[in-house]
């Protein structure tokens, strides 16, 4: 069974202080029809979302987004962290 665990202040607090980090962060990086294309994301596809989130953060940190990405760079993206594989049912 899970064991619930309660957060304490300073932790809910390091936890939003990060939360805006990102939010700016992303602010900085997507145009306008990229930020767009997120919101909708995380309506459908909440996990999705703040994977994307988090990858974009990523690569921000490290160095490697040079300019800011568009709505055609995110479909490829989530493309990538998409990649769902496809099979056949033969009977």
């Amino acid at each position: 069974m899970f064991e619930l665990t309660y957060l304490t202040p300073e932790e809910l607090q390091k936890l939003q202080e990060l939360e805006r980090v990102k939010e700016v962060i992303l602010h900085k990086i997507l145009t306008k029809e990229a930020k767009e294309r997120l919101k909708r994301i995380k309506l459908v596809k909440p996990e999705l979302a703040n994977q994307l989130e988090l990858y974009l953060v990523q690569l921000y940190n490290a160095g490697q987004i040079r300019s800011v990405i568009t709505d055609d760079q995110m479909k490829r993206i989530l493309e990538s962290l998409s990649s769902k594989k496809s099979f056949r049912i033969i009977r």
